[in-house]
């Protein structure tokens, strides 16, 4: 019997898709060229810029349905990839967390395995406020058991991401910066969650 594929969607702001990165491979490119998948994969990086969570959560389920194949012949699974926005916006934690909350609890219904990437250090001044909602985050999927990556507290004070991000405006990292975030991903349970060899390619 043939195994199934696996299909992935990646789904967040623009930082999911590499933005600022001149080899415009982002973390996703990184982490999935450095995976050795066993049977044939997809992924597919679902990008809005400058999205909030609230945002997210109205559009992730349609957008990955027409993408998700029939669950007998393909392995769906879902990567929620969050990023700064709620902070800019003046999203409460409270709706943000709830936000949240609404698509892994959907995910689950719809037994699609789910893997959380948390927002990255951006503008000094909202610092305190990227690590709360970091931490907001890591305790909702905590709570569901899905594996989340902290991206804030690597690298809220790693020179390598602070001149990456000086470089940029104190919005997007370059190429070190990504290599730094993809490196948190495939450390951080990602193989695990695929069921795949740590060996990367």
């Amino acid at each position: 019997m043939q195994e199934r594929e696996v299909r992935i969607c990646v789904v967040g702001d623009e930082l999911a898709t590499g933005v600022g990165d001149a080899r415009a491979l982002g973390w996703t490119g990184r982490v999935v060229a450095r995976t050795n998948f066993t049977r044939p994969a997809m992924v597919f990086t679902l990008a809005i810029p400058g999205e909030t969570s609230t945002q997210l959560s109205t559009r992730w389920e349609p957008e990955t349905a027409v993408r998700f194949g029939p669950e007998h012949e393909v392995e769906n699974r879902l990567v929620v990839a969050l990023g700064r926005h709620d902070v800019t916006a003046g999203l409460s934690v409270a709706r943000s967390r709830l936000n949240l909350a609404n698509i892994l609890d959907i995910a689950e219904a719809n037994r699609t395995p789910t893997f959380v990437v948390g927002p990255p250090p951006g503008a000094p001044e909202k610092g305190e406020r990227i690590a709360e909602l970091s931490d907001a985050f890591a305790d909702v999927a905590s709570r569901r058991r899905v594996p989340y990556v902290d991206t804030y507290t690597p690298l809220a004070a790693h020179e390598q991401w602070l001149a990456d991000l000086a470089q940029n405006g104190t919005m997007y990292p370059g190429q070190a910066g990504y290599g730094l975030m993809a490196w948190l991903v495939l450390h951080t349970g990602w193989h695990a969650w695929l069921g795949v060899s740590q060996e990367e390619n």
